[in-house]
This record gives structure tokens, sequence and C-alpha cells, in this order.
């Protein structure tokens, strides 16, 4: 066991409640959500930040000691890596996203370049034995997730952004109606239950007038699957509902055909039957048709409104009713007129 000072700590690492001075372990346990501590190797001009435990974005330096969470990710607009099956301090494995993510990288977009260089330290340390010295591996997460808890909304409308793909607005439309229901009376709560560790998006949904947020890296998951999908939405969901909120926004991240387990929770038949209204988010008019065709014949989902860079202009907007015979209503410059639909759908719920 030894003592090091750290320069900055990732948001998957919020929960540990950690000091900037730690003890590490040179035994990492290449598990999801151990924590670790890394030295960066290389500078960055861009996808060069790491977001903090205060929710803060900070800029990454070489020599930088930051402590991030072991896991995977496949991402189509960012880098794709995988959970080392071994390591020691002096390997060498890479910033795989801006929460703190690390892992070994196998292939990068252009657009985001190569990925950080890090110099694995050791295991972060907790120390959960009171006036005990005995340090255990510290982890991501507060919360245990029960894979066998059965959904338990009581009656609380759920309203679900499902997108086509990363980067379709669906946290700019879940804003939307979040800031537009509060404004109309409603105690609004609000989730995310598929990506990759960040808190940025339930951050942003917070700051839009959401009473209460959860996230699935609350229970100790750096990024979601077909496997753990349906199981995180069904905690995340039962655990607000608990909370007694007017209504729940849920956001889906990435798309509907992605490797976070969207599919997954859209084929879960208890799932399906708490939504409310499903908001389609779209990059653009055939991608529109396409996630509505999916929704519709995959999941037999009937969307309520489209949203999303589709709907930036007249063009998108004539061509998705057209091509769907569903609204289209754009979050960022029409955000009022997307959330009174949402409002009406509830007032229909419940009347």
């Amino acid at each position: 066991m030894k003592s090091i000072v750290v320069d900055k700590i990732a948001s998957v690492a919020q929960h540990n409640d950690l000091a900037s001075e730690l003890r590490l372990s040179k035994d990492i346990p290449c598990e999801e959500g151990v924590l670790i501590a890394v030295r960066i190797l290389n500078n960055k001009s861009r996808y060069n930040q790491l977001e903090l435990t205060s929710g803060r974005m900070a800029t990454i330096n070489q020599g930088d000691v930051i402590v991030g969470a072991l896991g995977h990710r496949k991402a189509l607009r960012g880098y794709s890596g995988h959970l080392p099956k071994k390591l020691k301090p002096g390997n060498t494995i890479q910033v795989l996203n801006v929460g703190g993510v690390l892992g070994i990288c196998d292939s990068a977009n252009p657009d985001v370049g190569p990925p950080f260089d890090c110099e694995v330290l050791g295991t972060v340390l907790s120390f959960p034995y009171l006036g005990e010295r005995i340090g255990v591996p510290a982890r991501a997460g507060v919360d245990t997730l029960d894979v066998d808890a059965p959904i338990e909304t009581n009656g609380v409308p759920v309203i679900a952004m499902a997108g086509t793909c990363m980067d379709s607005g669906k946290t700019a439309a879940a804003c939307a109606i979040v800031g537009r229901l509060r404004h109309l009376g409603f105690q609004v709560a609000a989730c995310k239950a598929t990506g990759v560790s960040l808190r940025r998006d339930v951050l942003a949904m917070e700051d839009a007038g959401a009473a209460d947020t959860m996230i699935f890296s609350d229970f100790g998951i750096v990024t979601t699957t077909e496997a753990n999908g349906p199981e995180l939405t069904r905690a995340l969901l039962t655990g607000l509902a608990n909370r007694n909120p007017d209504v729940i926004v849920l956001e889906l991240g990435d798309g509907l055909l992605g490797a976070y387990g969207v599919g997954a929770i859209l084929l879960d038949e208890a799932i399906r039957d708490s939504f409310t209204a499903v908001v389609l988010c779209a990059n653009d008019p055939v991608s529109a048709w396409g996630g509505v065709e999916l929704l519709r014949k995959e999941f037999g989902i009937e969307p309520a409104v489209v949203t999303g860079p589709a709907t930036d202009n007249d063009v998108g907007v004539q061509q998705i009713d057209e091509r769907t015979s569903l609204p289209a209503i754009n979050a960022l410059s029409n955000g009022v007129a997307l959330g009174d639909m949402i409002a009406d759908l509830l007032k229909k719920e419940t009347a």
C-alpha cells in the first residue's frame, strides 16, 4: 500500500467521497467499476476534458494523476474499448470517455483523435472498517442492483426518450419537456438508463427543473449492456416512483440499434407497459422514418412525437409528417410546444 496525491477525480467515482490524498494497492482486480489511479502520458487538443465529481469539466494535461473506473465502451462517435483481463502498475491503458471510464482502446472515431494514454498506478483503496487500516478496492456506485426486482411505478406516468443514435437530441428534448412540465406545475423526476458513465445529461435535467434524478452508474454499472439494461431501468423507475413525483422523464442513451441495451429494454413488456409516451429523437428524416419503423414493427410501440435535428427546419418536419403520419416538433426552437403536447398526453392519461 502506498500513498499518492491525485489531481482530478472523475465523476464516475462521485459516490466514494475521495480526498486528494489516496492509498493505492498494487493488486488490481480487473472488474467493471473498480476505481484505479493513473498518470496521463500525453497531451490532446480535442476531447481532452474530464467530468469531475462536482460536475465541472476540467482539461486533462500530461502528467496529471486522475482517478477513474475500469470498464468498456462501444461508441459510434467516440472511443471503443474493452475491460483488460489483467493489470499491474506500470501498464498502459486509455481514457475511454469524459466520465472517467478506463480500459484498452480498440478503435477511435477520427473526430476525437487518439485517446489519452495512461500509466496504471494502482487500485484506489477504501477503508470501510472503522478504526482498522484494512483497505478494500473502491468501486463506483452507491446502491446495489437487485436483478430480480420487479418494476413498481405506482401509477406514475413515464415519458421515455429514445434516439436513432447518440447525439440525436435526447437530452435536449428531455430538458425541454422537464422545463415546461415544471412551469405547468408538475413535480418532475428524471433518469438516464443506458450509456457510459457521465453525469452531464442528468445534471442538465436537474438544471431544467427535475426535482430528483438518478443514473445507471448510481448502481455501480459503468457501461450498460443488453444483459443489465432492463434491470437497471426497472430499478431506476421504481426508485424514482417511490419519491412520488407527478411524472418521470426517462432518457435511453445511445440509439435503438446500439450496444448499450436500449433494444432489450424496449422488448421488456413490463417496462413498455409503464411508458405513457415515447418520444423519438432523430438526426435526419431517413433515420426518423427508420426509427419509427423499428419502434412500430420490432417493439410494438407507437411513438407520440418525433424531435431532434431531423426537425431543425420545415423541410424535415414536413417529410416526417408525410412519411410517418406523426407530429414533429423541434425541442430547441419550440420546446414549449413539445412540453405542452406531453402535458396534454398526461392529462388524458389521468382523466
